[in-house]
């Protein structure tokens, strides 16, 4: 059987990721939001990017994780490198010595929540087409059991990265990043067996809107997705393939901290169980756990997340009803 069969059962160890490693800063307000005046509040800064944010969640689930992502040779650089130090990340990037690097600037309300970004993303232009036909980007993909990409990426490479993994027979996951992103995944989407994102991102990629989650997968495997997953905040969330339709309401977290990252430690538990040839209900319950353990972070992606904090977490997690 193809290792592209969705349906397939089997055990991975290395993982692929090509996508975004930025530089995020967020700024939290401390009272209520006053729109077009001055916020008390606080800053961070550290290192992200969807692509990089599950690379590092999967290699402190014990996985061996590569990301190649171009990068500037700037001091944010150096801070995305010694964070995929930390984590076990194996760092491959594409450095471009006189550009900046990457970066992501948030403001957040005080529960966490969004309020606007600014993603200064051009550098991520650079990494077209062409990257894939050098030598060792070649030798990574061939290596790699599961390949992952972002949507931080151009269109024409997500569809190289497509076609890539097709003639390879490797399974392809992708993170949506954000609704105006995702478009840039639609010639991609044949080739792509689990996409992970939210029903604004659905709504970008499919035209249109529903008013229960149930109702997506039939939506998305219209326009030739034959998988993925799709969150809606504290809500349900639906996971499907070629097959099968699985669908849970996520724990509530009391002591929410930062929902940045949710959404990648979501793909991050999921793909982690999918590797471990789970089902996609089981896969479901080990993606809201991972995204349980980082809202509770003040990070994007949780120091503590393990295997073992992942199991503890599961005991909380309803199981997943098959639709």
């Amino acid at each position: 059987m193809s290792v592209t069969d969705p349906e397939r059962k089997f055990d991975v160890n290395k993982i692929l990721v090509l996508g975004g490693a930025h530089i995020d800063r967020r700024g939290m307000i401390e009272a209520e939001t006053v729109a077009g005046a001055s916020n008390p509040g606080s800053w961070m800064e550290e290192a992200g990017g969807g692509g990089f944010n599950a690379a590092r969640n999967l290699a402190r689930l014990g996985f061996m994780v590569r990301i190649i992502a171009p990068r500037g040779g700037d001091s944010n650089g150096e801070t995305v490198a010694a964070a995929a130090l930390e984590a076990g990340v194996e760092d491959t990037p594409f450095t471009f010595l006189d550009r900046s690097t990457p970066s992501y600037t948030a403001i957040l309300e005080r529960d966490g929540n969004l309020v606007i970004a600014i993603a200064d993303m051009d550098l991520y232009k650079l990494f077209t087409p062409r990257r894939l036909r050098v030598r060792a980007v070649r030798d990574a993909i061939m290596a790699s059991d599961i390949i992952l990409c972002d949507a931080n990426l151009p269109d024409d490479t997500l569809r190289a990265v497509g076609v890539s993994a097709r003639a390879c027979e490797k399974m392809l996951a992708a993170i949506a990043i954000s609704p105006a992103k995702a478009v840039r995944l639609k010639a991609a989407l044949p080739d792509i067996h689990m996409l992970f994102m939210n029903e604004a991102e659905a709504r970008a990629l499919t035209g249109t809107d529903v008013n229960d989650v149930r109702e997506w997968p039939r939506h998305l495997r219209a326009i030739g997705l034959r998988g993925g997953v799709i969150t809606s905040g504290a809500r349900h969330v639906v996971a499907f393939s070629e097959k099968e339709t699985a669908i849970l309401h996520p724990p509530l977290i009391e002591d929410v901290q930062d929902v940045t990252g949710a959404g990648d430690a979501m793909a991050s538990g999921y793909l982690a169980a999918i590797g471990d040839g789970k089902s996609i209900g089981e896969a479901l319950r080990h993606g809201a756990a991972a995204a349980a353990i980082t809202v509770q972070s003040p990070y994007a992606t949780a120091t503590e997340l393990s295997a073992a904090t992942l199991n503890a977490m599961l005991a909380l997690v309803p199981s997943a009803e098959m639709l």
